[in-house]
């Protein structure tokens, strides 16, 4: 691994291990049963300096944005990797967004450059909110047919420029991206990740998930994703190991993929994990009792035995099918952007296979909290990264309060919002709006958020203003949107829920209509972003002098009324 203390850029660090791994494979694209590159890490300088050449003679400077709204493919690594080498700043972008929602964004970021792929481009290029977007002066588009109609892109295979780029150096405190950490209401939220972030989290990931050449980290969140990013794209690069990105992720191929690449890493959310856990769990429960009663015994030999740390040759032995299946050189899984439940988590661990889990938020950089498997833990988020100081604010009783973090990963604020700024990070500490607590052992737990938000299985971030914009118009006094746990606080991080809050107008009724009005607004949402009920209070929102919602002070009023009277279903 190189020494990160020396770098000053995350392109500094890429550029070094380009040339230090040459000839190691850093990136492998699979498309179903056809794999579509092997590159190594000369392969991979080859494809982006003249990239970079291009966005150099196209004026691209220091300081300027580019964003890149693509499915995971060797193409957003090299992408990514010449913004960083010409000095700008990286503005990841879910692809999964709608186009008026990536325009809303491409305009509160001021990215002058847009990398994409066609069917995406398709999308945006008619979206009416493009115009809104005027930053944007040139599109990069990738895979295009050769008839397309471009609509004022350019192909991205024919952006080059010959000779090599001139290396542009940024300092620690320089912004490397711009992370939106959640949706795109009237408030974006746009993390300021500095080069130091970066650089920061990679050394304390490391040191206790250590990556070098040789290892397969089989990229299967979004790149976009603050995980995925650091554990599928700057960590790998950094230590010489190789990202295996698959084209689709239809659940055949990948699982065919970890035999077939002997993978080491993954990283998942708890949604991908649960189900990985209920496919195996029916596999188990298919097998003849003969067999059951067999492989149940060598599960709880290799329980006894991994009680106190993993021993992964054991359990490779003990539990030979199951870890044959992965691959058989499968290390831990990563799971991180949501909440897990502890017995999915000790589910895999019986297995032999450990579950790196975490606790972390994009406004930290990607974790605050990993449990080390000395030993492991199911019930907890693990403890504190190196370098990471958290500590439980206004404790009550029971020793939980709110966690807060401060340690060189927090961002450096969001962008053009010194208020929102200033509300999360105080005196130096980022108030995540969690609960939690540490137990006697420095483990910290999670009790639920303090924050009105919620986090999906998904990893989504949903803030429930982003969500109103749907139900303007509605025909009733007032309206807003909850995280029914800020409401009612249930000391859980998993089960949240969205309501919305109604006040009718003077003699109105909660009639059928009205009812078939909100549940079809509801319906153009993705279903993550739902709401799952209704409340009806009768009686004026309170307001400020500028007529915004008092939402901390309507949540007190709400919390006072029964939540299973209160809340009304669709």
């Amino acid at each position: 691994m190189l020494d990160l203390s020396k770098y000053q850029s995350v392109g500094g660090a890429l550029k070094d291990a380009l040339d230090q791994f040459a000839n190691e494979v850093c990136l492998i694209e699979a498309d179903r049963e056809r794999e579509k590159e092997r590159l190594t890490y000369r392969d991979f300088k080859e494809r982006a300096h003249p990239l970079a050449k291009a966005l150099q003679n196209a004026s691209f400077a220091a300081g300027n944005g580019a964003s890149i709204i693509m499915t995971n493919q060797s193409k957003w690594l090299i992408s990514a990797y010449a913004v960083f080498f010409a000095g700008g700043v990286l503005v990841p972008l879910d692809y999964k967004l709608t186009p008026d929602e990536h325009w809303q964004l491409l305009k509160h970021s001021g990215a002058s450059v847009l990398i994409t792929e066609y069917p995406i481009w398709r999308h945006l290029s008619v979206s009416a909110s493009r115009a809104v977007a005027t930053n944007v002066q040139a599109v990069l588009v990738t895979e295009a047919p050769a008839n397309a109609v471009l609509a004022g892109a350019q192909r991205w295979e024919e952006f080059r420029r010959v000779g090599e780029p001139v290396f542009v150096p940024r300092s620690r405190q320089d912004t490397a991206c711009i992370v939106y950490s959640s949706g795109t209401g009237g408030r974006p939220k746009g993390c300021m990740m500095t080069h130091e972030n970066y650089l920061e989290q990679c050394v304390a990931l490391t040191s206790l998930y250590p990556f070098w050449p040789g290892v397969r980290y089989l990229s299967i969140l979004p790149t976009n994703h603050a995980i995925d990013f650091m554990v599928g794209f700057f960590g790998p690069f950094t230590c010489g190991a190789a990202v295996v990105h698959l084209r689709t992720l239809r659940p055949e191929y990948v699982r065919e993929a970890f035999p077939k690449y002997k993978i080491t890493y993954v990283s998942v959310v708890p949604l991908v994990l649960k189900n990985l856990q209920k496919g195996l769990q029916a596999r188990f429960n298919a097998l003849p009792a003969e067999k059951r009663r067999v492989f149940n015994a060598l599960v709880a030999i290799n329980k006894a035995v991994t009680k106190g740390r993993s021993r992964l040759g054991i359990s490779r032995c003990l539990l030979k099918q199951v870890h044959e299946a992965f691959g058989g050189e499968l290390r831990a899984i990563i799971v991180g952007g949501a909440f897990t439940e502890p017995q999915t988590l000790q589910f895999f661990y019986d297995l032999g296979i450990p579950v790196a889990n975490g606790y972390g938020l994009t406004e930290a950089g990607t974790a605050v909290t990993v449990n080390d498997l000395k030993p492991f833990r199911a019930d907890t988020v693990g403890k504190p990264l190196p370098g990471m100081e958290v500590r439980i604010v206004n404790p009550a009783g029971d020793g939980i309060g709110e966690v807060s973090v401060r340690s060189k990963t927090v961002m450096a604020g969001y962008l053009n919002d010194p208020e929102l700024t200033a509300e999360a990070i105080v005196n130096g500490w980022l108030m995540t709006g969690d609960l939690g607590r540490f137990d006697s052992a420095g483990h910290l737990q999670l009790f639920g958020r303090k924050k009105n938000m919620i986090v999906t299985e998904e990893g989504k971030n949903i803030y429930p203003e982003d969500i109103e914009a749907v139900f303007e118009s509605l025909p009733v006094k007032e309206f807003c949107v909850f995280a029914a746990n800020f409401i009612w606080p249930s000391r859980s991080m998993v089960g949240e829920e969205l309501v919305l809050v109604v006040h009718l107008e003077p003699g109105q009724l909660y009639s059928q209509e009205l009812r078939r009005d909100i549940n079809a607004r509801n319906n153009r949402l993705l279903n993550y972003k739902r709401i799952l009920g209704v409340v009806l209070l009768d009686e004026d929102f309170p307001r400020t002098a500028s007529l915004k919602i008092k939402r901390n002070v309507l949540a007190e009023r709400l919390g006072k009324l029964d939540s299973a009277a209160a809340i009304l279903s669709l």
